[in-house]
């Protein structure tokens, strides 16, 4: 099996060295990248199960990341600039959205407390709606 792209042309995907922890500005700015990679589908495939899939996943990531950033800054304070990511243009999105999940669950204890419920309730809702978002490319189109 060939070796998988990396998620991002940035070889410290997000936007730090391995070695540090994610920061919350780093995880809004993962969310920021993929609206925007999702919306690039959206407006470029043939498929219209795509094409639906992809709006409702680019639809409706903002509100959910904008949800996160207003609760985890309110038990935190201002999170600061949002770190800014590119993609790769030639991915396969359903890789690139598996391994942002991926990421999410390996990342999500570095940012937010296990104990701190209603944060780690609203990245459950996230990663949510990526499974979500996954079922209907990898099943309906």
């Amino acid at each position: 099996m060939g070796q998988r792209k990396p998620l991002i042309e940035n070889p410290q995907p997000w936007g730090y060295a391995r070695t540090m922890s994610m920061k919350a500005a780093d995880f809004v700015g993962l969310l920021f990248l993929a609206r925007d990679v999702a919306h690039s589908v959206h407006l470029n495939t043939p498929s219209y199960a795509v094409h639906k899939a992809t709006q409702k996943f680019y639809e409706g990531l903002p509100d959910l990341a904008d949800s996160f950033a207003e609760a985890w800054q309110g038990r935190h304070g201002l999170m600061g600039p949002v770190t800014l990511m590119s993609a790769d243009k030639n991915r396969d999105l359903v890789e690139f959205l598996e391994d942002q999940v991926e990421q999410i669950g390996k990342g999500r204890f570095e940012f937010c407390d296990p104990e701190e419920t209603a944060i780690q309730n609203i990245i459950d809702e996230i990663v949510s709606h990526y499974l979500s978002t996954l079922y209907k490319l990898k099943h309906l189109s």
